[in-house]
């Protein structure tokens, strides 16, 4: 169900215009599934899960820092959670 949710994520995106790029962390655990570009330099990034999942506790750590550091942090695990994500942007 995650990888549905995240098509839905990526196509809202580029529906917006902008571009949901999977970053893969070969050397970063805990890093968020995708970096959300928007037009205007607006920059998110987002952790998909399946419903009713969260994040593990590196996952919590680096998030943490992530908005420490100023940064917008999303945790979305169903098309409602994404459809109110986009009303956001």
């Amino acid at each position: 169900m995650e990888k549905k949710i995240e098509k839905y994520l990526v196509e809202a995106v580029d529906h917006l215009g902008g571009l949901c790029v999977k970053f893969p962390p070969l050397f970063f655990r805990g890093f968020p599934d995708r970096i959300v570009l928007l037009p205007g330099g607006v920059i998110v990034f987002v952790e998909t899960k399946a419903p009713g999942e969260t994040p593990r506790l590196i996952q919590r750590k680096v998030h943490a820092r992530l908005r420490g550091l100023g940064f917008r942090v999303e945790v979305l695990d169903s098309y409602e959670s994404i459809d109110g994500f986009i009303l956001t942007l």
